[in-house]
C-alpha cells in the first residue's frame, strides 16, 4: 500500500487474541518480547521496536497523550480509531 497503512495501531476495530495470549510481536523492523511486562510496558516495546519508523512519532504521540489520561490500558477513545478513518477519508493513515 505504498506506507499508507500502518501495520502497529492504537486500537484495533477486531481483536481476534487477547493481551494475554501474545508473547512475541515480530515485524520486519525488530522483535518485541511482551512476555511479563504490564499494558504500558508492551506499549513501548513495540512502539520502539516493531512499529515502522514512519510512523512512530504518531504513535509515541497518542501513547503520551493517552498515559497522561491515565488508567491501566489508557486510550483516547476520539482519536483512537482516528488513523482508520483518515486512511478511509484521505487514503493513507499519515497525518
Amino acid at each position: 500500500k505504498g506506507g499508507a497503512i500502518s501495520k502497529i495501531v492504537p486500537m484495533v476495530s477486531h481483536v481476534d487474541h487477547t493481551e494475554h495470549e501474545v508473547h512475541l510481536i515480530v515485524t520486519e523492523w525488530g522483535v518485541a518480547d511482551l512476555r511479563g511486562k504490564s499494558p504500558r510496558e508492551r506499549a513501548k516495546e513495540i512502539i520502539g521496536k516493531c512499529a515502522h519508523p514512519d510512523y512512530r512519532e504518531m504513535l509515541w504521540d497518542y501513547f503520551e497523550r493517552a498515559s497522561r489520561r491515565g488508567g491501566h490500558e489508557p486510550h483516547l477513545l476520539e482519536a483512537a480509531l482516528s488513523w482508520h478513518v483518515r486512511l478511509i477519508r484521505e487514503g493513507s493513515m499519515r497525518t
